[in-house]
């Protein structure tokens, strides 16, 4: 029996972390939907002139989450919006409704998504593939201000 090589790896590389260099993104949602982060992200990158490593995004708050997701067809976000609202939805009679019948439910939809993401960065460049963007989910139905950490720990050009 022959095994055909299905799988190939480049030879690896490392560069010593010589930066940390941080800061806060301050996104104004228009109430439950994506918000893409993708561009701020990669002027980020830019910004600190990042080489190599990694770029780590923290949101924080328990009512919105990121995530990493298709950005070529705008109905997959219509539809992960239909799939998280079916998954906790507002009217379940959650004991947790002091803010609001959708508070709740946007924290377990934030639990299920995340509130961190780590990226990495090759060359000056996030090393996302050709479909994928970030994106802030905003879980309430108002609009909100959030606050999202950058935070890039690497080698710098």
């Amino acid at each position: 029996m022959t095994t055909e090589k299905r799988l190939a790896r480049s030879a690896p590389s490392s560069v010593q972390a010589t930066t940390i260099a941080s800061s806060l993104l301050t996104v104004q949602t228009p109430g439950r939907g994506f918000t893409d982060l993708t561009s701020e992200a990669a002027k980020f990158i830019a910004d600190v002139l990042a080489r190599d490593g990694a770029l780590t995004l923290f949101i924080r708050h328990t009512s919105a989450s990121l995530t990493i997701q298709e950005n070529a067809d705008p109905s997959v976000l219509v539809d992960l919006a239909t799939a998280l609202s079916r998954l906790a939805p507002e009217n379940a009679g959650w004991t947790h409704d002091t803010e609001g019948p959708d508070d709740m439910p946007a924290h377990v939809k934030t639990m299920l998504t995340g509130t961190s993401l780590h990226v990495p960065v090759l060359n000056g460049r996030l090393a996302l593939g050709t479909w994928q963007a970030i994106y802030l989910i905003e879980h309430r139905r108002r609009p909100h201000r959030r606050e999202v950490v950058l935070q890039f720990v690497g080698g710098n050009q």
